[in-house]
C-alpha cells in the first residue's frame, strides 16, 4: 500500500461577509471629511464665552474613528491595520489627483480655475499634516482598543471605544492643525490651539454620544460573522503584513 505523501490542506482563512463593506465605508468617510471639511474653521456662540471656533470637518470625520473601533473590536487589530493602510493609500492618491487636476491649464474661457485652486489646491503642508495625523491617530486608536479588550476580557465596550478615541483623536488633532496651519495668515496661535482643543473634545463627545449605535453595530456584526477576536498574540507593528490576530 502506497503512503499518502500529499500535503495536508492549509487552514482556511475566515471568510467575512461584511468586512469589505465596512472598509469601503471607512475609506469613503475618510476621503470626504478630508476633502470637504478639513481646512474650514467655523464657530458656535457660547453663553458667557462668545464665539468658539472648531474645524468644520469635525462633524463627520469622527465617524471614521467609530468605524475603526468597530473594525478592531469585531475583526481584530491585524485586519484593522489593513484598512488603515488602505485609507492611507486612498488619501495619498486623492492628494496626487488633486495636484494633477489643479495643475492642468484650464480651457480658454473657463471661469472656475481660481475657485478650483482654492477648494482643491491644498498646500503640501495640509496634505502632509492630514496623512501623518491620520496614520498616527488611527493606529494609536486601534492599538489602545485592542489592548484594552484583552485587559478587560471583552467587557465594557464603552470604556474601550471612548478611551481609544481620547488617545487617537487627541494625537490626530494635536498633529494635524499645528503642522498644517502654524504661522499661516488667518490662523493666529490662539485660534489654532482653540481649534485643536475643540476638535479633541467634540470628537470624543461624538464617540460617547454614538456609543449606543456602536454597541448595535458591533453586536450585529459579531452575530453575522460568528467571530470574537482577542489580540493576545498579535504583532502590533504598523508595518506587519499578517492579517491573523
Amino acid at each position: 500500500m502506497e503512503n499518502d505523501t500529499s500535503p495536508a490542506p492549509a487552514p482556511q482563512t475566515p471568510q467575512f461577509r461584511y468586512y469589505d463593506l465596512v472598509m469601503a465605508a471607512f475609506v469613503t468617510i475618510l476621503l470626504l471629511s478630508n476633502l470637504i471639511g478639513a481646512s474650514k474653521p467655523s464657530y458656535i456662540t457660547l453663553p458667557g464665552i462668545g464665539q468658539w471656533s472648531f474645524g468644520a470637518g469635525v462633524l463627520f470625520f469622527p465617524v471614521s474613528y467609530i468605524i475603526g473601533d468597530v473594525l478592531t473590536e469585531v475583526y481584530g487589530y491585524a485586519r484593522a491595520r489593513r484598512v488603515i493602510w488602505t485609507g492611507f493609500g486612498a488619501l495619498a492618491f486623492m492628494a496626487f489627483m488633486a495636484w494633477v487636476v489643479v495643475s492642468l491649464p484650464p480651457a480658454a474661457g473657463w471661469p472656475g480655475q481660481e475657485s478650483y485652486e482654492f477648494v482643491f489646491g491644498n498646500s503640501w503642508r495640509i496634505v502632509l499634516a492630514s496623512m501623518v495625523a491620520f496614520w498616527v491617530g488611527e493606529f494609536a486608536n486601534s492599538f489602545v482598543l485592542a489592548k484594552m479588550k484583552v485587559w478587560t476580557q471583552g467587557r465594557h465596550l464603552w470604556m474601550r471605544t471612548i478611551g481609544s478615541t481620547v488617545v487617537g483623536q487627541g494625537l490626530d488633532s494635536l498633529i494635524f492643525y499645528p503642522l498644517a496651519f502654524w504661522g499661516l495668515a488667518g490662523w493666529p496661535v490662539e485660534l489654532l490651539w482653540q481649534v485643536v482643543l475643540s476638535q479633541w473634545l467634540i470628537k470624543t463627545a461624538w464617540e460617547a454620544f454614538l456609543t449606543p449605535v456602536t454597541y448595535l453595530v458591533v453586536g450585529a456584526l459579531k452575530r453575522a460573522e460568528k467571530v470574537e477576536v482577542y489580540d493576545t498574540d498579535t504583532d502590533f507593528s504598523p508595518f506587519a503584513t499578517s492579517t491573523k490576530s
